[in-house]
């Protein structure tokens, strides 16, 4: 199926690895012209020349839990078709284990550095009369959990922001919508596993148990987001505005 986005600037944060790569990688097997963000410089760099040999990729190293850098960002890329916000790692813990300056700098990146991206960039549409914004979430905003509190608490402010927003952003012709990946086969996801498991069970060598029974007996696929990424920010699905979708097996519902 052709998804009609050969030639489009897609920008993708946080795509050094992980979901952000996943969604990168789709994007560019489409034909798509693919920005990418990521902290780390020499990262960045190994992950945009292995994903050249898809198609044309270009980088921003900066640190986007920085109003500075996120501006520095837009004025760099200004007029993308597609923003996909991805960036952000909340750390696991409970409201009585974390400090409040944990919270205020990991909000920083995960919850104000969308809010400032989904600005910069929906002005920018507005006048264009066109684009996509597409904020990659996470399961703990609809199922939250107290001992990732701060992440279900940040998640669930994104999920209300991108319902809002896209709700109105369909009168200039643009859409906003979410995804909520389960956890995923990320490094990530074994770094808050391991905390769990130290948590639960005082070895953290028992994360997998940490995770408990798993849909389909297994985690999602950084994969398997890219593409359910790439369909829904394509005309194909041009009339998804306000919705987040939850992919996470139907665990939210199993007893």
């Amino acid at each position: 199926m052709d998804l009609d986005l050969s030639g489009k600037s897609v920008l993708v944060t946080g795509a050094s690895r992980g979901i952000g790569r996943a969604v990168a990688e789709s994007f560019l097997r489409e034909g798509a012209r693919v920005v990418i963000t990521g902290r780390d410089a020499a990262s960045l760099d190994a992950t945009a020349r292995d994903l050249a040999t898809l198609g044309a990729v270009d980088t921003f190293a900066g640190d986007l839990a920085q109003a500075a850098e996120r501006e520095r960002l837009f004025a760099a890329h200004p007029s993308v078709d597609v923003l996909v916000n991805n960036a952000g790692a909340i750390p696991g813990g409970d409201l009585l284990g974390l400090a409040l300056q944990t919270w205020i700098d990991s909000w920083q990146l995960k919850v104000f550095g969308y809010v400032h991206l989904m600005q910069l960039h929906l002005e920018a549409m507005k006048a264009r009369r066109a684009g996509v914004i597409l904020n990659i979430i996470g399961m703990a905003g609809q199922a939250p959990r107290f001992e990732y509190v701060c992440g279900s608490a940040g998640n669930a402010a994104l999920i209300a922001l991108t319902r809002a927003v896209g709700a109105k952003s369909v009168d200039w012709n643009v859409r906003v919508f979410g995804i909520n990946p389960s956890p995923t086969r990320t490094d990530r996801i074994e770094t808050l596993a391991r905390k769990k498991a130290q948590d639960r069970f005082g070895d953290e060598s028992r994360w997998p148990e940490a995770l408990g029974p798993l849909p389909f007996g297994r985690l999602a696929e950084p994969a398997e987001i890219g593409d359910l990424a790439v369909m829904l920010a394509s005309p194909r699905a041009s009339y998804l505005s306000g919705t987040v979708l939850d992919v996470d097996g139907g665990q939210m519902f199993r007893g």
